[in-house]
C-alpha cells in the first residue's frame, strides 16, 4: 500500500488512468491535463502520483507547474497520505485544486498556510435548450489566422479571473487550434464577439472553457451564444457528457449555464 511518484509519463501505468475512466465526469480535469502532458505541454518538472494497494490503483494526483497540484474524487485518507509524501520530498506547490473536500483535506495536512481560495462548481449537461432570444451573428470555428486574437483573449480571461500564470499560452492554444476546440461567436458584420472551447472527447467526456466576453461586448447575449454553439459542437463530435465549471462568486454566469441546460455536479476549490 504506497504512493509512486514519477515525472515521466511513460512510466505511469495504464491502471492508473483505467481509474480515472471510472468516471470521467468528476476526474474531467485530471483527464484533459494528461493528455496535454502526453502531447508535450507542461514539460518543466511534471509529477505523476498513484496509489497501488493490493496491486490495484485506487487514486492518484498530477502536478505540472507552475500549475496547482490536481486531485481527482480521492478518499480523505489517501490525501492525507499523499501530503505527507510530498512534504517529504519537500514539492514546490502553489496551491491544490479539486473536489472541495478533498482540496481542503490536502490544505489542512500542507505546511503552508492559505493565501486565497476560488470556490467552483462542476456543471453537467442535462437538456440543451438554447438561448431564447440569441443575438444576431453566427458561430465559426477558430482557424490559425485567430491565433494573435485567441492568444490575446485568453490572456485577458486568465488576467480577469485570477488564474494567470507566466507560461506563454501559445503553444496550448495552438494545439487547441489544430483539433478544432475554439469557436467563436460572430456579430452580423463578422467581428468577433465572444470565444468559447470545448475539448475533444475522452470516452465520451468533453469540458467547456474558457467561456470569454470581453467587457465592453457584454450585456448582448454573446456569452449565452457562445456557449451553445460550442456545446454542440462538443456533441456533434460524439461527446456524451459535456462538462463545464463556473467561479461561484460570479453568479450571472452560473444562471446563463443553468438557462441552457446545465445541472449543478459538485463544487470544487482551488486553494
Amino acid at each position: 500500500m504506497t504512493w509512486y511518484l514519477t515525472p515521466d509519463i511513460t512510466r505511469f501505468p495504464e491502471s492508473a488512468e483505467t481509474w480515472l475512466l471510472h468516471d470521467t465526469v468528476r476526474n474531467t480535469v485530471v483527464l484533459t491535463v494528461l493528455n496535454g502532458v502526453r502531447a508535450g505541454l507542461w514539460v518543466e518538472d511534471p509529477l505523476l502520483a498513484w496509489y497501488e494497494r493490493g496491486g490495484d490503483v485506487h487514486g492518484l494526483a498530477c502536478h505540472t507547474p507552475p500549475h496547482n497540484l490536481l486531485l481527482p474524487d480521492l478518499s480523505l485518507e489517501l490525501v492525507g497520505s499523499l501530503a505527507a509524501e510530498l512534504i517529504d520530498m519537500n514539492r514546490k506547490l502553489p496551491g491544490v485544486s479539486g473536489p472541495l473536500p478533498a482540496a481542503e483535506a490536502f490544505a489542512a495536512h500542507w505546511w503552508r498556510p492559505e493565501r486565497r481560495r476560488r470556490a467552483e462548481r462542476l456543471y453537467r449537461l442535462g437538456t440543451l435548450t438554447g438561448p431564447t432570444a440569441p443575438p444576431v451573428g453566427r458561430a465559426r470555428t477558430a482557424t490559425a489566422d485567430d491565433l494573435p486574437t485567441l492568444v490575446s483573449w485568453i490572456t485577458d480571461f486568465e488576467r480577469e479571473a485570477g488564474i494567470a500564470t507566466p507560461v506563454d499560452p501559445t503553444p496550448a492554444i495552438s494545439r487547441r487550434l489544430t483539433r478544432a476546440e475554439l469557436v467563436w461567436w460572430e456579430t452580423g458584420d463578422g467581428r468577433p464577439a465572444a470565444l468559447a472551447a470545448a475539448s475533444t472527447p475522452i470516452a465520451g467526456m468533453s469540458r467547456v472553457g474558457p467561456v470569454y466576453t470581453p467587457p465592453e461586448l457584454r450585456g448582448h447575449g454573446y456569452g449565452s451564444a457562445v456557449t451553445d454553439a460550442v456545446t454542440r459542437h462538443a456533441l456533434s463530435r460524439g461527446a456524451r457528457e459535456v462538462l463545464l465549471f463556473t467561479d461561484l462568486a460570479n453568479p450571472t454566469s452560473n444562471r446563463l449555464y443553468q438557462r441552457l441546460g446545465y445541472e449543478a455536479d459538485l463544487d470544487y476549490a482551488s486553494i
